[in-house]
């Protein structure tokens, strides 16, 4: 597992990390939610190595990516989110969900820009 390439499994950290979650009480690497969300919807599959490492392919993280998008962005409900999943319209969501978390990249990017700008300006 030493190869991290797109095609590589990731960690359930590395994950967290990729989907920018965030806790209540802004734990920076809430894995937690992606365990909750593994019950609540079984089409999420890590592979589980010794130690019960949990391990996702790119197909996983893209479900979660949706996941996520649906919860977190558009503001449903669980059981709104796995009657979704179940249906046809699953699919095009992946574009709308790949898109969202390419914005939350933008826009972490954009603020430490001008975090160094302001530090810049203060010396």
């Amino acid at each position: 597992m030493n190869n991290k390439t797109d095609q590589a499994y990731k960690t359930i950290g590395e994950v967290s990390k990729l989907l920018n979650l965030k806790s209540k009480n802004n734990k920076s690497n809430p894995t937690h939610i992606i365990r909750f969300w593994e019950k609540e919807f079984k089409q999420i599959k890590p592979k589980i190595l010794k130690g019960n490492r949990r391990y996702y392919d790119q197909k996983n993280i893209n479900l979660l990516k949706k996941i996520k998008f649906l919860l977190k962005e558009q503001g449903m409900t669980i059981n709104g989110v796995k009657k979704l999943l179940n249906s046809d319209q699953s699919n095009e969501l992946d574009e709308l969900a790949n898109k969202s978390i390419s914005a939350d990249n933008l826009k972490l990017k954009i603020n430490k820009i001008t975090n160094i700008i302001k530090e810049l300006k203060n010396k």
